[in-house]
């Protein structure tokens, strides 16, 4: 026990520590590992109804990045980059604009134009009602997904060299 300098008795340390882990450090870790779950599955929501509002696909991709940052806020970078691999994501990046280019060539296949809509149409309101629509919105959600990875980590890389060197 200590005094400070209002003469009130204080703990000497405020968080509590065992194994070199602080209860801070598990309260958050638990906190997103219980969150990173519904993330997940609201991602995939999005990504996958993505084609029945506009600009879904994109949003699904973007908010990946959430993700991104739990299991960094829960577990720290190196775990961060080690379940998202940088360099894969960044080669899938490639793959996922590829994907999309196929996809709006069928049209072309088909003896239309770019980005018709040729494949088969599922009912109103169901899941695939879109036909192309859905998959180049899938394309979308996992190009900008990859980058948007890619970006966070990033960036999350320089932040901590930046701090390292005394924020220079």
């Amino acid at each position: 026990m200590q005094e400070n300098k209002c003469g009130d008795t204080m703990l000497e340390s405020p968080e509590i520590t065992r194994n070199g882990r602080t209860v801070k450090n598990v309260i958050q870790r638990c906190g997103c590992d219980k969150i990173l779950p519904l993330a997940l599955v609201y991602v995939a929501y999005i990504i996958l109804h993505g084609h029945l509002s506009p600009g879904g696909g994109f949003q699904g991709g973007i908010l990946m990045v959430a993700v991104v940052l739990l299991v960094y806020l829960g577990h720290g970078r190196e775990e961060s980059e080690r379940l998202f691999l940088p360099e894969a994501m960044h080669h899938a990046e490639g793959a996922a604009l590829i994907f999309y280019i196929l996809v709006a060539m069928v049209g072309v296949l088909g003896g239309s134009v770019v980005c018709a809509n040729i494949l088969g149409l599922g009912g109103i309101g169901d899941l695939y009602s879109s036909g192309t629509i859905f998959w180049m919105g899938q394309a979308v959600a996992f190009d900008v997904m990859t980058a948007s990875i890619v970006l966070a980590l990033g960036m999350l890389g320089v932040l901590l060299a930046s701090d390292a060197h005394g924020g220079k």
